[in-house]
């Protein structure tokens, strides 16, 4: 009788203790931050929201790349979390979980006697919504401040969010280690298959791992993980979740973990497709608009910094970016230019547009590269040499004054002014006809053509075009031959070509179809427009002369057998830059070859390797 009495003695001594405290964390709450404030700063429905892995998929519905940050998430809402999984979870984190406000004070009895007696802290007497509170607002200290204070943000989430909210918000939550939150990312990583589809086995061993991440690791300690998935499995059946027959038969089932690593393939596309990304957010919600009015350098920056908030914003939502990505012509551009280009310290860039859809199949950095490294097919800008050629000299020209291919023009040496170019290997040719002149990419022709039309009337045709760094210093006659003050980007030059193939109308072409949400409504897509630059009459006349580049014009190496073929080439002085963009009845592709810092590629030259890589991607 004496130790009963004892005992209840003891037990009034903890809950009178526990209520001071209750009192006392009141007051001690404020030297972090009032209990009101914190909670209309950090516990509004709207405000608590959780990162989610956002995916990329390429043209045929394929997975290509995970992305997500430090956390590994995949948001799942309540009505598609297993049931056995929040069976589990209740059985042995919160048996009255659907009955308390959020504090369970008999459990908090219960683990201040077993702390007293072990003389430290032992048992948390944590409820879920504590746990949630402790997960979203709190340290994970072990001090009795801290639990205090875990109970008043828990009771303060029981007011505001419903159970099944609750429930919802802390299977998102848990950490399942490996840097995997959530259940869902925990099925996927750890099974590799989605949480509906886990048994009742493999379940309750993933519903272990969150009580003691580091010491149930499924990876390094599955034995440990295996034992407290059976007292789960105990603790099931004890509850009446399930059966004694579901239960013998989880304890059974052999637990068979298939591990999936994080999807990260393409990386030449899929950094492309960032970086686009944030171009069509900038042009969906006017960013791009801002920046063009930006006051200053400053205000310049500012709105970039927001943008790229707005980007990761948009990608912690759990986004789903559907590419144009063909992983075959992506691959075969990879490996062609390793064959093609063994030497370390040469780098190339290859685009390939399916002008039919107006879409960017295929894209390369540079050999062997990193994501998010210096991506040379859109950051890299280079002089283009004659590949400019048909776009600001001989389109422009037929399309003024109507002219035939055979119509004549002098290839000798020419001045303007103190400007006197020469044609490569200062050969003087006389007298040559239109398409004599375009294949072999005569440089004094360029001059004279470009000086008839006018240099304004010639670039208005390119200021239609998507070059972003023409400048008013490129308008002058040495443009034609490619002479420009920054140069362009192999993407914009190959989208630029595209025009050939479309009947002379531009229309910008893009490796994103389209983002959606989780549940499937599309957030972003580019409209597509399309603007006239030519008379199609203009564009039949161009076709043609590009064709005659690669039946007998410098262009030869890359002829192909069947269907239309045409396209430009391009050498810059001294031999610094190899362009080769060329058309057939599905794509638009452009090559180009040099080294980072410019240098002599005559030794290259006459191998001739943007023509063997253009060739062999068709």
């Amino acid at each position: 009788m004496l130790k009963h009495a004892t005992g209840w003695i003891m037990t009034a001594g903890f809950l009178f203790i526990f209520i001071f405290l209750l009192a006392e964390v009141t007051a001690e709450v404020g030297d972090v931050q009032s209990l009101s404030s914190a909670l209309e700063q950090h516990v509004k429905i709207e405000e608590v929201t959780l990162s989610s892995n956002s995916t990329m998929y390429d043209r045929n519905g394929t997975l290509i790349s995970d992305i997500y940050r430090d956390e590994n998430r995949i948001y799942l809402p309540y009505e598609e979390i297993p049931s056995l999984i929040v069976q589990a979870f209740i059985a042995t984190e919160d048996q009255r979980f659907f009955e308390h406000n959020g504090y369970d004070t008999i459990a908090i009895a219960r683990a201040m006697i077993a702390n007293a007696k072990q003389q430290g802290i032992e048992e948390g007497a944590s409820t879920v919504t504590q746990q949630l509170a402790r997960n979203l607002f709190l340290s994970h200290e072990q001090t009795y401040n801290r639990k205090m204070s875990e109970i008043l943000y828990a009771h303060e989430l029981e007011k505001r969010y419903t159970k099944e909210e609750i429930i919802e918000l802390y299977l998102n939550t848990v950490y399942f280690h490996n840097g995997v939150y959530g259940i869902e990312a925990a099925s996927t990583f750890y099974f590799s298959k989605p949480s509906r589809e886990l048994s009742l086995a493999e379940g309750a061993f993933l519903s272990a791992v969150p009580n003691n991440p580091t010491h149930y690791d499924p990876l390094t300690r599955s034995e440990q993980t295996k034992l407290r998935q059976e007292w789960i499995l105990q603790k099931m059946l004890e509850a009446g979740y399930i059966s004694t027959e579901q239960y013998e038969d989880a304890l059974a089932e052999e637990i068979k973990l298939q591990v999936r690593q994080r999807v990260d393939r393409y990386p030449d596309y899929v950094t492309y497709i960032h970086h686009e990304l944030t171009e069509l957010i900038a042009t969906s919600e006017d960013y791009d608009q801002r920046l063009r009015q930006a006051a200053s350098e400053t205000a310049k920056e500012q709105i970039k910094l927001e943008l790229e908030a707005r980007v990761q914003e948009i990608l912690e939502q759990g986004v789903r970016i559907e590419t144009a990505l063909d992983p075959e012509k992506q691959a075969q551009a990879v490996q062609t230019v390793h064959r093609e280009l063994p030497r370390s310290d040469i780098e190339s860039a290859i685009v390939m547009i399916d002008h039919e859809q107006h879409e960017i199949v295929a894209i390369t950095g540079g050999k062997d590269y990193k994501k998010f490294n210096f991506h040379r097919a859109f950051q890299s800008f280079r002089q283009p040499g004659s590949a400019i050629k048909p776009l600001l000299v001989y389109a422009p020209y037929i399309n003024e004054y109507d002219v035939s291919l055979q119509s004549t023009i002098n290839a000798n040496d020419v001045c303007r002014g103190d400007y006197c170019p020469r044609n490569f290997g200062g050969g003087q040719y006389g007298m040559v006809s239109l398409e004599t002149a375009f294949k072999h990419s005569y440089n004094t022709p360029a001059i004279r053509i470009m000086d008839r039309v006018g240099v304004e009337t010639a670039f208005s045709y390119l200021e239609q075009l998507p070059f972003t760094r023409i400048v008013p210093e490129d308008y002058r006659l040495p443009a034609a031959l490619g002479g420009f003050t920054y140069g362009v980007s192999p993407l914009e030059l190959t989208s630029a070509y595209t025009t050939f193939a479309t009947g002379g109308a531009f229309t910008p072409s893009y490796g994103i179809r389209q983002v959606t949400n989780k549940e499937g409504k599309v957030l972003y897509s580019w409209e597509q427009t399309e603007t006239q630059l030519w008379r199609e009459s203009t564009n039949e006349q161009m076709r043609r002369l590009l064709a005659a580049v690669l039946e007998s014009g410098t262009g030869q190496r890359a002829r192909i057998e069947g269907g239309y073929a045409g396209g430009k080439t391009g050498t810059t002085n001294d031999f610094y830059d190899l362009w080769f963009v060329g058309l057939t009845d599905t794509y638009t592709t452009g090559v180009w070859v040099g080294k980072d810092t410019p240098a002599d590629l005559s030794a290259i030259y006459r191998e001739a390797p943007h023509l063997h890589i253009w060739r062999k991607l068709q």
